[in-house]
């Protein structure tokens, strides 16, 4: 049994807001968005990510349409500082996007943090340190008055080093961390001294960020948090009122909403809600509740999948099947009687009406997705018995958005015949979907590799549906992305390949090769998955590149009505 609560937990005490206006506002459009993925979210990786993943992730998160990015602690880590200076140096941070980095009060650092955006059109620069009673007696033990005196000190500082640098526009970012935990009149006197010092002013812009640095309240008590410091700040209308929400009790993305009714104008936070302990703000899931209210969120999310596949690749973090928006199950219904409601909903939706799918509260299509697998058997036939036998009687072993996939084939094929399927009849139809061409695909007859520039050249012959034999050639890190590569020079397929795994079907001297690949197509909704098998891995993999183009090439005809196969296909 847990032990009385009562006798070792306090809540915080009520806030004294008797006419707060927060409640009975409503939401009429977005924040600005400040991404912390490189920072705060890095930090809280397994494997902080390297140069590589750091500015792949950079450029996704630009791609996206982010104005604010958190880039790094240059003064602390030598990786963030050259990551910094490349950025700056290269010219590879757009005219509309302003870098942040993050520094502790501390001369030397912030000295090093000046230094390392030297030369930037323009750059916030983040102080931070924690107000709140636990930290100023058990961690620094310090008086309101010393903390005050530090914030002042160092902010002249910057002011100082900043003045010296004319050619960059410096804003300024204050953040008295764990806000939540503190006593509002504190939070109040540090905030206020950190914009006397500033001088936030029409030609001094400043960000003052208030953070659930770990949340220990109802999200309704941070809003009237909110509230109170927004009626108080001093020189408000030159103040960007910010926030930073974790996510310790489940309640960041509730947090956040609710601040922005109380007066805050910006929010801080990670794509999928990375971030310490519980994790930080899920800045996806709050963009998205947005669109879904019909306020445009000014992210570009509309192919969900490829975001999330940068940001698990970057992060070595798995998103999760049931995650809002974004998980491969989220529009994947198991149960009869919401088959039934699903259905009649595709139904009587009109195009161009308001979305009413009932159980879907955002069309999947407008993140990229599919309908493939909405509406599907339940978990006692659905996936988990089709890839129990596949594994069981034939070795294939799918990820699984594959599954997903070709649980919807199964039930259509399962609806044409009115009757069960056996394991060999899935098996037939696995052949058939993945390991040969489709209508309109190519078929292999043979490659050649070699050197190259990028690492790994690729002549490739095959044939069209017509039987013309055709001479592909293409370059790459490897053999995927030379066959990816050759496809698209030689046929205008722009091919991107999100997947790819290697399996052994059998065992000893004649197992065979089994390459998965999941690809994507601009134009064509979703992804598809294709197959090779072959002795030789190298071979099944292109074979699996080929079938997965040849699916994609199919859907992409359909989608324009055209029935018959180009000449050049």
């Amino acid at each position: 049994m847990l032990q009385n609560p009562a006798s070792k937990y306090r809540p915080l005490p009520a806030i004294e807001l008797a006419d707060r206006q927060w409640p009975s506002r409503s939401l009429d459009r977005a924040p600005v968005w400040l991404s912390t993925d490189l920072r705060d979210g890095n930090q809280a990786l397994f494997e902080p990510m390297n140069r590589e993943r750091k500015l792949r992730l950079f450029h996704e998160l630009v791609r996206i349409g982010f104005k604010e990015i958190e880039v790094g602690f240059p003064s602390a880590s030598q990786t963030d500082y050259d990551i910094v200076r490349h950025l700056i140096d290269g010219g590879l941070i757009p005219p509309d996007v302003t870098p942040m980095v993050i520094t502790q009060l501390r001369e030397d650092l912030i000295r090093a943090t000046v230094d390392s955006v030297a030369g930037a059109r323009r750059v916030i620069v983040h102080f931070y340190n924690a107000i709140a009673p636990a930290w100023r007696e058990i961690v620094f033990g310090m008086e309101v008055a010393q903390i005050i005196a530090m914030v002042e000190q160092h902010i002249a500082l910057l002011r100082e080093l900043t003045d010296a640098r004319p050619e960059t526009e410096w804003v300024l970012q204050y953040s008295p961390e764990t806000f939540c935990m503190a006593e509002l009149e504190v939070s109040l006197a540090v905030c206020n001294a950190a914009i006397r010092a500033w001088d936030a002013g029409p030609a001094r812009p400043m960000v003052i960020n208030l953070p659930t640095t770990v949340e220990v309240s109802t999200a309704n008590v941070f809003a009237d948090q909110i509230e109170w410091m927004d009626r108080r700040l001093e020189r408000r209308e030159h103040i960007v009122l910010s926030v930073h929400p974790h996510n310790d009790r489940g309640t960041g993305v509730a947090c956040a909403e609710q601040a922005l009714l109380a007066g805050a104008q910006r929010v801080e936070g990670c794509l999928f809600g990375n971030g310490e302990r519980s994790g930080n703000l899920d800045l996806v899931t709050l963009a998205l509740n947005f669109y879904t209210q019909g306020i445009p969120p000014g992210l570009d999310f509309s192919d969900i999948a490829a975001v999330a596949r940068v940001a698990e690749e970057c992060t070595a973090l798995p998103i999760h099947p049931r995650h809002p928006y974004v998980g491969d199950l989220v529009f994947t219904a198991f149960s009869g009687s919401h088959q039934d409601a699903i259905a009649k909903g595709f139904a009587a939706q009109r195009p161009g009406a308001p979305w009413r799918v009932p159980y879907l509260p955002i069309d999947p299509q407008d993140l990229g997705r599919t309908y493939d697998s909405i509406v599907r058997v339940n978990s006692q036939s659905g996936k988990g018995g089709i890839a129990f036998l596949l594994q069981r009687d034939h070795g294939i072993v799918m990820p699984r958005r594959m599954q997903v996939e070709f649980s919807a084939i199964v039930q259509r094929q399962a609806d044409a015949s009115e009757a069960e399927l056996a394991s060999e009849d899935l098996w037939k139809l696995f052949e058939a979907t993945y390991l040969v061409p489709s209508e309109g695909g190519w078929r292999y007859h043979g490659h050649r590799l070699s050197d190259s520039a990028k690492g790994q050249g690729i002549a490739l012959e095959v044939s069209n549906a017509r039987g013309q034999r055709l001479q592909l050639h293409g370059e790459g890190s490897g053999p995927i992305e030379a066959v990816a590569a050759a496809l698209g020079q030689s046929l205008g397929l722009a091919l991107r390949i999100d997947h790819y795994e290697e399996r052994s079907l059998g065992q000893g001297a004649h197992a065979m090769a089994l390459a998965l690949v999941e690809a994507a197509l601009p134009g064509v909704a979703g992804t598809r998955f294709g197959a090779g098998r072959h002795a030789n891995i190298v071979t099944a993999s292109i074979l699996a590149v080929l079938h997965a183009a040849g699916r994609l090439a199919t859907a992409a005809r359909l989608r324009d009505g055209l029935l018959a196969v180009p000449a050049e296909a």
